[in-house]
């Protein structure tokens, strides 16, 4: 009886996120992911031995260099991934297309999607993946100390209460964090008003007349890709001198800590915060 228990406990499936993930003696051990944030994720969690390849936008930690690559986040080669065997595929809905996850599971491939996108999903995010991965305790260690930093007083910054900010991803064309973002969500955590809260996507693109009309009293300038922000945005700031940020110096070139959806975002709201204060 106890061994017929025992086999029918351990023949159970876990339904997280999109993914059919089978109980925990299971575990992957040949992980693929098709994106950044995950990939910095599974190695947080301690499963960087685990994980067989990335995308070549994978540039985080310096481990996830030395990974073989697959390929992009929109197109993904499918014959580098089933030459890696691999036992999952860790996808998200924030940049791998739909299309990509449906030929993987064609091909009997295991797959996990990651749907979360903001500040507030982030933690439970963390533990669903690290239960799917068979990493459990881990999980739950790195969720329960993010939420608690995010919980915590930390990020307070006085009079920063009905200042305005604005965070460039990129000056020209100009495209701005909008809501759903990590982003936006920081900027709001500080006590501030994202002049794009309004917008009607995630990175909207915004005009020099907007920001002039918004008027915001910061801009952030978000890292490029392997490009100097400060050279990049001297030309579009110089149309900006009569918004309150430019005129009195508040403009501040910050990291891509926000740009992912992973632990690193702590990181990336102290920074914001050290620049306000």
């Amino acid at each position: 009886m106890k061994r017929s228990l025992a086999a029918s406990f351990f023949s159970l499936v876990l339904l997280v996120g999109t993914a059919i993930v089978e109980a925990a003696d299971a575990a992957p051990q040949r992980i693929i992911s098709l994106s950044p944030a995950t990939t910095e994720i599974l190695f947080s969690l301690g499963l960087g031995d685990r994980i067989v390849g990335v995308t070549s936008f994978c540039d985080h930690p310096e481990a996830a260099k030395r990974k073989a690559k697959v390929g992009g986040m929109s197109n993904p080669s499918l014959e580098a991934v089933v030459s890696l065997t691999p036992d999952v595929i860790v996808l998200t809905t924030d940049g791998n297309p739909q299309e990509a996850e449906e030929r993987l599971r064609k091909l009997g491939i295991r797959t996990y999607v990651w749907t979360e996108r903001t500040l507030a999903e982030l933690p439970q995010g963390i533990r669903k993946l690290g239960a799917a991965m068979g990493a459990v305790t881990q999980g739950e260690k790195l969720a329960g100390g993010i939420e608690a930093t995010l919980k915590s007083s930390k990020f307070k910054v006085q009079g920063s209460k009905g200042m305005k900010a604005l965070y460039i991803v990129w000056p020209e064309p100009l495209l701005v964090a909008g809501p759903g973002t990590a982003i936006h969500d920081a900027i709001v955590l500080l006590g501030m008003e994202n002049t794009a809260a309004r917008a009607a996507t995630a990175y909207p693109r915004f005009s020099i007349e907007e920001v002039i009309r918004q008027s915001p009293d910061v801009l952030f300038i978000g890292k490029g890709a392997g490009m100097d922000m400060r050279d990049v945005s001297q030309g579009f700031l110089k149309k900006l001198t009569s918004v309150p940020a430019v005129r009195n110096g508040k403009v501040f070139y910050v990291s891509d800590s926000l740009y992912r959806l992973g632990p690193r975002v702590v990181q990336g709201i102290e920074e914001l915060a050290a620049c306000v204060r």
